[in-house]
């Protein structure tokens, strides 16, 4: 940690210099003879990916960024603050604290927090972040988290858990198996210490696979940020053995849209041909695979068993995006021509057996304009198009 940065008139550069291409910073070299310029650089990077993600940190005097690599592993601020919401309580422990956002939020929630983080220097500038932002019930460990679990007496009301998803030669890993640290074989040393784990695993791991892998899980949580999905939370509870719920939840500037349903419970679509509106679930829902539970919870029919979407006489509160059918025709480029004067549209494909970009050379449909175009099968396995205006 190089304490130079935190200099005013460093600074002052730093901030000045938030719009500038950071190749150019990099050829003008530094004009601070104790900071290197890819030193320098990196602070300038570093708060540039803050701006939304860390609008605290953003706004908060003398904030000492790590490598960029951090920043872009961290939670949001957000996803942070949600997960939060889930517990409270005396102590927990975040055994792989990166940069911290999650222990900043769980300060919220919890009398105290301990972060501990491998990496020493990234510890010494998250204790020095802490500060900066008044923080005074986190407790900073420089060190490794399952050490210190070994060493200590206390007993925490959780233990929160987010695996490193980078290999030794920093390239992207997915299983559990492949992460550091490996979350499986230590499941029953961490429950002599707490009566629940919180682990946060990669966006794209297969639910049912890591169901498997895992002990005594409660809850998966799915959780999406304006309908992408960001972390993926298991909730593992000390000799649970009863019914698994999926909860998903679509956060967006104003409202979340919440969606919950118990795992691997029988449930049976209803369907029917398309009718006067359209629904497309978020992305959490999409990732939870819990498409067979939305028909029993909502008034809608799904449209055919693998296509996702469905379709109701009346308007529906819906948690995903809805439309307004104006056509509904049976694949034909010709007749989609004459539907779509401004021969413009957003395309969509459900369980179609083209892409969009062959869709649009074979059509030359241009992208973009107020229609919304979905290429799909129905209930009868025949493929048709939907030609919508969207409602929200």
């Amino acid at each position: 940690m190089n304490l130079e940065i935190l200099n005013i008139d460093v600074q002052e550069f730093i901030t000045n210099h938030l719009k500038t291409e950071v190749t150019k910073l990099i050829l003008k070299g530094t004009p601070f003879k104790e900071i290197p310029i890819q030193e320098l650089a990196n602070q300038v990077v570093a708060k540039q990916k803050s701006e939304k993600k860390l609008p605290t940190w953003f706004a908060s005097e003398n904030i000492y960024y790590p490598p960029k690599i951090s920043i872009e592993q961290t939670s949001s601020e957000i996803a942070a603050a949600y997960k939060a919401s889930l517990f409270s309580g005396d102590k927990i422990i975040d055994t792989t604290g990166g940069f911290g956002v999650d222990c900043y939020y769980f300060a919220k929630q919890f009398k105290t927090v301990v972060h501990c983080e491998i990496n020493k220097e990234l510890s010494e500038i998250v204790t020095h972040n802490y500060k900066q932002l008044q923080v005074k019930n986190i407790k900073t460990f420089a060190g490794n988290g399952a050490n210190y679990l070994k060493e200590t007496k206390d007993f925490f009301d959780c233990i929160y858990i987010d695996p490193s998803r980078r290999d030794d030669v920093k390239g992207k890993v997915f299983l559990l198996k492949d992460c550091q640290p490996y979350i499986t074989p230590k499941i029953d040393f961490l429950f002599t210490k707490t009566n629940h784990i919180l682990v946060k695993t990669s966006p794209i791991l297969d639910i049912t696979q890591t169901i498997g892998e895992l002990k005594n899980v409660k809850e998966i949580h799915v959780v999406a940020i304006k309908n992408e999905v960001k972390e993926l939370l298991f909730l593992l509870e000390k000799d649970f053995k009863s019914t698994i719920q999926i909860k998903t939840i679509n956060i967006k500037k104003e409202t979340k849209e919440q969606f919950f349903f118990n795992y691997k419970t029988e449930s049976y679509s209803k369907y029917e041909m398309p009718l006067s509106y359209l629904y497309e679930p978020n992305a959490a829902i999409l990732k939870s695979g819990g498409f067979h539970h939305i028909t029993n919870q909502f008034n809608v029919f799904k449209l055919q068993e693998h296509a996702h979407l469905y379709t109701s006489e009346q308007i529906e509160e819906f948690p995903g995006r809805k439309f307004k059918i104006i056509h509904a025709l049976p694949y034909d480029k010709k007749q989609i021509k004459k539907l779509l004067p401004e021969n413009k549209a957003n395309i969509t494909t459900r369980n179609f057996p083209k892409t969009v970009a062959q869709i649009r050379k074979e059509t030359k449909i241009k992208d973009g304009g107020n229609i919304f175009m979905f290429f799909t099968t129905n209930k009868k396995k025949k493929l048709i198009v939907l030609i919508c205006t969207k409602l929200n």
